[in-house]
C-alpha cells in the first residue's frame, strides 16, 4: 500500500472503533457494570480488537511463514493491513482514555500506547519492519483473556451464585479464563517479548540507530508494564484467598 492508502486504512480503524465503542453503548450494559459503563464499553472494544489482530497476526505467518525469515523487509498488504488497523485502533484508545478517564489513572497506557503508535507508524510508513510488528501483536492473543476476565469482574460474575457473602467460590468461566489467561501470558507475552529482545539485540548491526533506540525504549517499557501485570495477575488469581481477592477488585 503506499502512504495514502495507508493513512485511509487507519482513519478508517479509527472510525471503526469508535463506531464499535458507541453500538456497545447503545447495547444493555450488566447491573453490576452500570456505574462503569464507559470502562465496561472500552475493554469491550479493546476485546474485539485482540480476537481480530491476534488471529490476523497468526494468519500473516500462517500464510506467509517467511516473513519470519525477514523481519525488516519483508512486505504484503495483508500485513501491512494489519498493523496499520492496529494503529487506528491504539489511536482511538488513546483518545478514549485521554477524554474520559485522569492522566493520574491513565498514564500507563498512554505511555504505552505513545509508543507503540510511534513504531508502528514507522513500519507502515517506511513499509520497513513489518514483520516485527506482526510478531509483537501475537500479544494480543493474551489480551483477549485479559479483556473477558476484566468483563467478568466488572459483571460481578467473578464468584459463582449465591457464594459471595458466606464462603465465596470463584465461576467455573472466571478459573477457566484465569488459567488460560495465565498461560498464554507466559507464551504470548513473556516468550514473545523475550525472542523480539534477543532478535533486536541479534539484529543491531543492521538497524539505524534512531530505530533501534525506539525499539529498545519500546520493548524495555512493554516488558516492565508486563513484569507489575503478572505479579498483579498472579497475587490477585493464585497467590490471595477468594475472599480477600473479591474485596480488593
Amino acid at each position: 500500500m503506499d502512504l495514502r492508502s495507508t493513512l485511509l486504512v487507519i482513519g478508517g480503524s479509527v472510525c471503526s472503533f469508535k463506531l464499535l465503542n458507541t453500538i456497545v453503548r447503545l447495547l444493555p450494559t450488566p447491573v453490576q457494570a452500570s456505574k462503569k459503563a464507559w470502562r465496561w464499553r472500552n475493554i469491550s472494544t479493546s476485546l474485539a480488537h485482540s480476537s481480530l489482530t491476534g488471529a490476523w497476526a497468526v494468519l500473516c505467518f500462517y500464510l506467509q511463514p517467511q516473513t519470519v525469515e525477514d523481519l525488516i523487509s519483508s512486505h504484503s498488504v495483508f500485513s501491512h493491513s494489519l498493523v496499520a488497523v492496529s494503529t487506528g485502533y491504539f489511536i482511538n484508545d488513546l483518545l478514549d482514555l485521554a477524554v474520559n478517564q485522569s492522566f493520574k489513572q491513565s498514564w500507563e497506557l498512554l505511555f504505552h500506547h505513545s509508543v507503540v503508535i510511534s513504531c508502528f507508524s514507522v513500519a507502515v510508513t517506511t513499509r520497513l519492519y513489518l514483520g516485527f510488528a506482526v510478531v509483537s501483536l501475537l500479544v494480543e492473543i493474551n489480551s483477549v483473556f485479559l479483556h473477558i476476565r476484566q468483563l467478568l469482574l466488572l459483571s460481578g460474575q467473578r464468584n459463582r451464585p449465591g457464594t459471595e457473602v458466606t464462603a465465596p467460590r470463584p465461576s467455573v468461566a472466571y478459573v477457566t479464563t484465569s488459567w488460560l489467561n495465565m498461560g498464554t501470558f507466559l507464551v504470548f507475552r513473556v516468550c514473545t517479548l523475550g525472542w523480539m529482545a534477543r532478535w533486536l539485540a541479534g539484529h543491531s548491526e543492521h538497524i539505524p540507530r534512531y530505530i533501534l533506540m525506539m525499539g529498545t525504549a519500546g520493548l524495555s517499557l512493554i516488558s516492565t508494564m508486563n513484569t507489575v501485570l503478572f505479579y498483579r495477575l498472579l497475587r490477585a488469581d493464585f497467590l490471595t484467598n477468594t475472599h480477600n481477592t473479591s474485596k480488593s477488585h
